[in-house]
């Protein structure tokens, strides 16, 4: 049984401001006992629109919020899992990236985002992601760390069920969903999906949220969580409506051995000799 941190920040354009609240989350996680940290997605910067977003894309080499987030796993000993963005080829868009950090300050895993935001909502958000983020082309698979084997998906990852069964599939215990989900579909979609997504897995899914307003054009939700392989809650930070403008962390135990029982007690097979099968008539 181990301690998982999940953070929650609001991050503007100002990656300076965004490494200090993230810094102040890493000091939160060792206080707490934590064996890693999760920090939302887009954690170094969110824009105010797409030509912001390109122009502030730095690489992992040259980023100093990465450079500063690795220092701070280094001295912690803790390893930091956080979305960032990275130039892609051409200079016109760039990748939304998950990392993850090992406790000697490493970069040591890398996700790219596989589906991306495009959604306009009558009288709700219109966020046209693929205007300035190229997709990614392959799925990672999980990997060993001191909580788990670790699968990493981020934000609208959530809403695409196989690609949650494939992560479990290759051996994953923990999934991860860092988001900046917005206000009217975090309402009645977040903590839906993210339950599901664990029961359907029978895994823990950590989802870290960025909350608040992040400019004049943008609010997200909030309330990151910790949920275990039955689909109880076992973590959660506020939302944007009692956000005092602090970042916070949420901790939870990470059970395998409950993760197992659970597994060994409702067997979950897929009939693959069914639903693979292709209709050629």
């Amino acid at each position: 049984m181990a301690i998982a941190a999940v953070g929650q920040i609001c991050s503007t354009a100002s990656m300076s401001n965004n490494l200090a609240q993230c810094q102040m989350l890493v000091r939160k996680a060792v206080a707490a006992g934590a064996k890693a940290l999760f920090l939302p997605e887009a954690s170094d910067y969110i824009a105010s629109s797409p030509a912001e977003t390109v122009s502030l894309a730095r690489s992992t080499e040259d980023s100093s919020f990465v450079k500063g987030l690795q220092h701070e796993a280094l001295q912690a000993r803790l390893p930091i899992n956080v979305g960032i963005h990275e130039p892609a080829t051409g200079g016109k868009r760039v990748k939304n990236t998950l990392i993850w950090i090992d406790e000697g300050g490493v970069i040591t895993q890398r996700y790219q985002k596989l589906h991306l935001f495009d959604v306009e909502i009558k009288d709700g958000p219109s966020i046209i992601e693929s205007k300035s983020v190229e997709p990614g082309s392959s799925i990672l698979p999980p990997f060993p760390t001191s909580l788990g084997s670790m699968g990493l998906m981020i934000c609208f990852d959530l809403r695409f069920p196989a690609l949650s069964v494939r992560i479990r599939d290759l051996g994953a215990q923990i999934i991860t969903y860092p988001s900046a989900f917005t206000v009217p579909t975090g309402k009645v979609h977040w903590e839906t999906l993210l339950r599901a997504r664990a029961i359907e897995t029978q895994s823990y899914v950590i989802a870290a949220a960025q909350v608040g307003p992040h400019n004049e054009k943008r609010v997200s939700y909030g309330h990151s969580m910790i949920i275990d392989p039955w689909g109880k809650i076992v973590a959660e930070a506020g939302g944007v409506e009692e956000w005092k403008g602090e970042p916070e962390i949420s901790v939870g135990e990470v059970d395998l051995g409950d993760l197992e029982k659970v597994r060994r007690e409702m067997p979950l097979h897929l009939r693959r000799d069914v639903v693979d099968v292709v209709e050629t008539n």
